[in-house]
């Protein structure tokens, strides 16, 4: 049994964890827990290096708590801010035994100017998507992602893909073992 610890309580990341390792080891029983940690940068990062660095920090907190895992997930969504669109993305920071420390970025997507204004005024983009769209706890759920493509993409499914992207050396060892 794998035993992998997600840092943190969302059931969005919770769900796309147990979705990308189920597509990848579809033969080995993993159990997923998930634990509360801090990511150490602001609620709403709003840099590419500030939303890496909360997913390796929560990573790195998760292992700290839970040392006994296989396998730990920091997962951190941020905001980019262009000279003319405003985009959400995330970063995926993967830590386990066996030396086993990468990461992922997922998608951008553009935000509408009304939502990257109240991004930029101060609110994090999960209040602001609720607000602004009149939801509950969108960020648990689908996300700006799912919200923004009318539930083609959601958010679940957008880290699904960036965690097994993340996972390409465990995946495939060979490859990352070669210096």
């Amino acid at each position: 049994m794998m035993n992998v610890v997600v840092a943190s309580l969302n059931p969005a990341k919770i769900d796309a964890a147990r979705l990308a390792l189920t597509q990848i080891f579809p033969d080995t029983p993993c159990r997923i827990s998930g634990v509360a940690v801090p990511s150490g940068v602001a609620e709403q990062p709003m840099s590419d290096d500030e939303t890496y660095q909360g997913a390796r920090q929560r990573a790195l907190a998760a292992q700290a708590i839970l040392p006994n895992a296989d396998l730990w997930i920091g997962m951190e969504g941020g905001i980019t801010h262009g000279a003319q669109h405003s985009m959400t993305f995330a970063w995926i920071q993967v830590l386990g035994h066996g030396g086993l420390d990468n990461a992922s970025r997922s998608a951008s997507l553009t935000l509408p100017p009304f939502v990257a204004q109240a991004v930029t005024a101060g609110e994090e983009l999960g209040h602001a998507m609720d607000r602004l769209f009149s939801l509950n706890n969108c960020k648990q759920q689908g996300g700006a992602i799912g919200v923004l493509t009318a539930n083609l993409l959601d958010r679940r499914r957008v880290y699904c893909d960036t965690l097994i992207l993340a996972l390409a050396p465990l995946i495939n060892p060979e490859p990352y073992a070669q210096c």
